[in-house]
């Protein structure tokens, strides 16, 4: 693996991370690589964790080269001034164009490593705005305030539109073509249909801090190639069924 590096100086070092890597290595099983470990080898020095993505969610991730660096950015992240910035697909078409989800989060009282809104939970305070629109899914941006584990994917499902292909806190099914083409035929060379997007769909593709200097950095990654090639399809089927 060789990660793509969006931004870089001699404090911080900004990579475009893949979905399905997790961020620091997997307690359960050391040696699968992450993130970070893939990092260190490709610049042949240490870096520092600043903050976290699912491991199935991809895009714009911060670390540190050095302690002062680190601890420069925990403070930003700490303290929310980090701008950080998502795009995801969703289930269903959301009516409200734009709007504010404040509903507080919380572990889930007996599934580990699940959240869920409760009134007794952190703060948690997610934006979102829709981008484009379909009959049965929408393309939102999301903003977030607070850095809470699984934020946009809990408030999501809180207000009926659950990420597409999430497993926690959806139905986890994979976006397939046929589901949105209504004569769809399976190649003669394919014995099962290939899905579109089978991880779960969000990218965080903005991130906005300030480097050791105090210069705002903005820092961005593009849609990937499985959102993208979702996002043409449904734009397609759409045209497809106007004309």
């Amino acid at each position: 693996m060789n990660l793509d590096i969006l931004y870089q100086d001699e404090d911080i070092v900004v990579v475009n991370k893949p979905a399905g890597t997790p961020v620091i290595p997997d307690r359960f099983n050391t040696e699968a690589p992450s993130i970070n470990k893939v990092l260190e080898a490709q610049l042949g020095q240490r870096v520092w964790v600043v903050h976290r993505l699912d491991r199935d969610t991809s895009g714009v991730l911060c670390f540190a080269k050095n302690e002062t660096a680190h601890k420069n950015l925990s403070a930003q992240f700490m303290a929310h001034s980090v701008g950080k910035f998502y795009a995801g697909l969703v289930h269903g078409r959301v009516v409200q164009q734009e709007g504010r989800i404040e509903s507080p989060i919380a572990e889930h009282p007996v599934i580990k490593g699940k959240m869920v809104v409760n009134r007794k939970g952190k703060a948690s305070v997610t934006d979102y705005k829709v981008v484009e629109q379909w009959p049965l899914h929408t393309l939102l941006q999301f903003q977030i305030h607070t850095g809470r584990t699984h934020q946009i994917r809990v408030h999501m499902q809180s207000i009926g539109h659950p990420i597409v292909a999430d497993a926690l806190y959806g139905n986890g099914e994979p976006f397939l073509l046929s589901a949105i083409k209504k004569k769809y035929r399976l190649s003669t060379k394919d014995e099962e249909e290939r899905p579109l997007l089978s991880r779960l769909a969000l990218h965080a593709y903005r991130l906005i801090f300030e480097d050791m200097k105090g210069k705002e950095v903005c820092v961005e990654a593009p849609l990937p190639k499985d959102i993208s090639a979702c996002v043409q399809q449904l734009n397609k089927q759409m045209k497809n069924k106007q004309s």
